[in-house]
């Protein structure tokens, strides 16, 4: 059967791709086994006859053998990589080339193809183990210790538990230049993990963690491109940090007393926001006081010195007229003051009460 056979019966030749050669070497395979199934016609009788048939059956076997072989060699031939994916094709064990997701071609056994998942974040704990991952999931901390128990610059033991994620970001580099990937990834994480808690206080880790996972970032991406290592860091996330089980009820009370001495000092601050300012007014206030109260009494003091000073010259102008007058005016301050008048004879001989004329009604009323 020719390729011409296989042409679609609109008219127009095409290229014949796998699936026709598949559908044509299944027919072939039909004709082989079953004659009159391609409606051939077998010519004369006798030995002659068989003896065709004979060399035309041994025709046919190598026929269908050369089928089949050529059909492994198609079917070797193509590939398919899925999305998410991407293939490495070696050729006699040196590396060709990249695949992209779909349908691609190589030599069969010439080339060597390995699919790798660039997608997938795959990720490496630290401290503890997933036991479970759901909704509630379940951790395993026991015989993890030496991975998460660390020193800290001020020379105290830290619990840092922690995760790496990662994805693959160079399939070649991924596959030959580090023969362990996820062990190296470990060991560069535990080797920066210890380093920067090494230079960093107690004090420091429990309360900066996101500066923490970001230097851990940035060193271990920084130690694994010098590896080549064909990974790149997605994130780093700080589980749990916290110190050792046997020296958690000392930490708590050193919080406990540090959150009192805390306390203590707000309070203290919060007493001294209030009182000293309302001190200080006080004393302003009591200044300026004094102040107003010095500046009165010099001007009053002035004052009545330049009336004095105005008096006496009158006085010496006119001393009786002036002596009279405030004699006068002297009384007629006094005098509204005095309940009671009295008025005495020049030897004191006898008391002779004026009568008050300012209070009728209360005399009126002792009267009565």
């Amino acid at each position: 059967m020719s390729w011409d056979e296989q042409q679609p019966p609109w008219g127009g030749k095409q290229n014949p791709g796998p699936e026709d050669f598949i559908a044509a070497l299944i027919r072939k395979i039909k004709e082989t086994f079953d004659p009159d199934a391609a409606g051939g016609q077998r010519g004369g009788n006798g030995n002659g006859g068989k003896k065709t048939a004979s060399g035309a059956g041994g025709g046919k076997l190598m026929l269908v053998i050369a089928a089949l072989v050529a059909f492994a060699f198609i079917n070797a031939s193509f590939f398919t990589i899925e999305p998410g994916q991407q293939g490495v094709v070696l050729r006699f064990g040196k590396f060709s080339r990249i695949a992209s997701p779909g349908l691609n071609f190589k030599i069969p056994m010439v080339d060597q193809m390995i699919k790798v998942d660039v997608k997938t974040v795959r990720k490496e704990e630290f401290g503890f183990r997933t036991r479970k991952a759901a909704r509630r999931s379940q951790f395993a901390k026991r015989g993890y210790e030496a991975e998460s128990l660390m020193l800290t610059g001020d020379k105290n033991v830290i619990d840092v538990e922690w995760i790496v994620q990662y994805r693959i970001k160079d399939p070649v580099d991924y596959l030959f230049r580090v023969g362990d990937v996820p062990e190296a990834v470990r060991d560069l994480s535990e080797k920066v993990m210890r380093r920067i808690i090494g230079n960093m206080d107690f004090d420091y880790v429990l309360g900066n963690r996101d500066v923490l996972a970001s230097a851990m970032s940035r060193e271990l991406q920084r130690d694994l491109d010098s590896y080549r290592s064909g990974v790149d860091v997605v994130k780093v996330q700080l589980q749990d940090v916290n110190p050792p089980d046997a020296v958690k009820p000392a930490f708590n009370e050193v919080n406990e007393a540090d959150q009192d001495m805390k306390r203590l000092v707000n309070e203290a601050e919060e007493t001294y926001n209030r009182q000293i300012p309302k001190a200080r007014g006080t004393a302003k206030q009591r200044i300026q006081e004094a102040q107003g109260y010095a500046v009165e009494r010099i001007n009053k003091a002035r004052g009545d010195t330049v009336r004095f000073l105005d008096i006496y010259k009158e006085y010496r102008l006119a001393k009786d007229v002036t002596r009279k007058r405030m004699y006068l005016e002297t009384m007629q301050k006094v005098m509204p003051r005095i309940k009671e008048i009295y008025i005495m004879d020049k030897d004191q001989r006898s008391i002779l009460p004026l009568l008050n004329l300012n209070q009728p009604r209360a005399n009126s009323a002792a009267a009565r």
